[in-house]
């Protein structure tokens, strides 16, 4: 499912058309008369429940100046001899070569067949059919129209159901992505919307009982919507829904079972796990057996995937919880606030996010920045506690918590774990190459050791400790200002100054 919205956007919709209700038909000629026999003949004609519009165009050049600016014709009666002799034929190899337009059903009509003979013209060009004016009497031209629309419907299912499964596809393929279970979701949706050619809107939700926050414990939160239902909030409660949705709702969760209506689903799934989810669809028309059928297995198959994700979800936020734990424990060890590795967390994430780093990138350093002290749990108490200025011999074993936490850190593979050990190796070097425990100089350390020193100086700064007191804010900001290009990286300092707000929400979010 948007990771914030609901769709996804990596591949153009297929324009169903200027009107839905009728079948788009060209004529191709330059004899106003077979334009207007042709209307008179067909008129009052319709297919699958679709009228007839007619395009018309007298000449090669014409047609294709309507046909580079829309794609939803389905049938083009296309006369070979125009302006020039093979105009026709002319355009309608432009048309698949040069539009591509495959999808087009191409009906050749010509009053002089001698000029185009019919097996040459079948074999060498891609038409789809090839009459003489003279032989289209009413029945023959009605059986053109049902053979020709009736192929282009079926290729147009075909298309949808492709652009439809490509979607689910790409969806799946980042299923284990957290933030893009609802782009799945939605995804799902659609493919059964172009699969069954329904054209329907629906909305998903569920109510969680085993794996989620307990902000969210027996309470149903919209999961995705479809196009119709665009202007929902994701998480919103269902009882600011429209209505029908919501009773359709409270129907299934009361009843336990899948409802049909005369024209809405709503499917029920309740997992092994304890979970439920229900799936809203409506439709302009009444669907079938099959249908219905295969819509339960599809919206089963979102439930069981969105509890997997749960799951996992549920996990994450363990590792989450531990990594803070660990880090409030070191800090208050060294009789240190717990909201100081949250705050370096937050502040590392936000100035990760303002350097251009990828969502996930950006979440893996939240997680990580709060291990950037671990190392301290080696160190003796009268060295990390001592309310005075560090003697150099005692200086000299504070630096070691930098190399210890890296030590304890690397030995997992782990992402997040991994990327903890460099920031705690890291983040106490400077950029003029005067840091700790490696003289590392400018880009040699680590894009998130440099975004940790930042963050962690700060927060150090405007904090109270056994050493110091706590500094005013705007004294702080000074201090790094002035860093800047000496202890700091340059760049990172002028991001951050530029996003103040920003900054001081953080510590609104997360005081002491």
């Amino acid at each position: 499912m948007s990771d914030d919205l609901l769709f996804i956007e990596d591949e153009p919709e297929i324009d169903p058309g200027h009107d839905l209700s009728r079948w788009q038909v060209m004529i191709v000629d330059d004899e106003p008369s077979v334009h207007e026999v042709t209307r008179l003949v067909m008129s009052g004609f319709s297919f699958d429940g679709k009228g007839i519009s007619f395009i018309h165009c007298y000449s090669a050049a014409e047609a294709v100046g309507v046909l580079e600016s829309r794609d939803d014709i389905a049938l083009i009666l296309l006369d070979v001899v125009m302006e020039t002799d093979s105009a026709g034929l002319d355009l309608a190899r432009y048309i698949r070569e040069e539009l591509n337009n495959r999808n087009v059903r191409i009906v050749l009509r010509t009053g002089q067949p001698g000029q185009a003979p019919e097996e040459h013209v079948i074999k060498t060009y891609d038409i789809n059919d090839y009459k003489e004016k003279t032989e289209l009497t009413h029945n023959k031209l009605v059986t053109v129209f049902y053979a020709s629309l009736r192929a282009y419907r079926d290729i147009m299912h075909l298309e949808r159901a492709r652009v439809g499964l490509r979607r689910a596809i790409d969806a799946i393929t980042e299923v284990y992505d957290s933030h893009n279970l609802r782009r799945f979701a939605s995804a799902v949706l659609e493919q059964v919307n172009y699969l069954l050619n329904l054209n329907g809107d629906g909305v998903c939700a569920s109510r969680v009982e085993a794996y989620a926050a307990s902000s969210e414990d027996g309470h149903l939160k919209v999961l995705a919507a479809t196009e119709a239902f665009s202007k929902l909030h994701i998480d919103q409660d269902v009882e600011m829904l429209p209505s029908e949705v919501k009773d359709a709702f409270h129907v299934a969760l009361r009843d336990r079972r899948s409802q049909f209506g005369a024209h809405h689903f709503t499917s029920y799934y309740h997992s092994k796990a304890g979970s439920e989810t229900v799936v809203y669809m409506s439709f302009a028309e009444t669907i079938s057996p099959d249908a219905r059928e295969l819509l339960e297995i599809f919206t089963a198959n979102v439930a069981i995937t969105y509890e997997s994700l749960l799951l996992r979800e549920e996990i994450e936020e363990t590792q989450r919880s531990t990594i803070f734990i660990l880090g409030e424990a070191v800090e208050k060890r060294s009789k240190e606030t717990g909201a100081h590795v949250k705050r370096v967390g937050e502040l590392s994430a936000l100035m990760a996010q303002l350097s251009g780093m990828q969502e996930r990138d950006v979440e893996f350093i939240r997680q990580a920045a709060p291990l950037h002290d671990v190392g301290k749990i080696g160190i003796p108490d009268k060295v990390l506690n001592k309310p005075a200025k560090l003697d150099e011999d005692e200086w000299d074993v504070m630096q070691h918590h930098a190399q210890i936490g890296f030590e304890l850190l690397s030995k997992s593979d782990k992402r997040v774990l991994q990327l903890g050990a460099i920031i705690a190796h890291e983040h106490h070097e400077c950029w003029d190459g005067t840091g700790y425990p490696r003289g590392l100089k400018a880009e040699e350390i680590n894009i998130a050791g440099r975004i940790v020193a930042i963050a962690d100086v700060l927060d150090a700064l405007v904090s109270p400790r056994c050493y110091k007191i706590a500094w005013r804010f705007s004294d702080a900001i000074d201090y790094i200002r002035q860093g800047a290009g000496k202890q700091f990286d340059p760049v990172l300092v002028n991001l951050l100054l530029s996003n103040l707000p920003a900054v001081e929400d953080i510590y609104q979010r997360y005081p002491d």
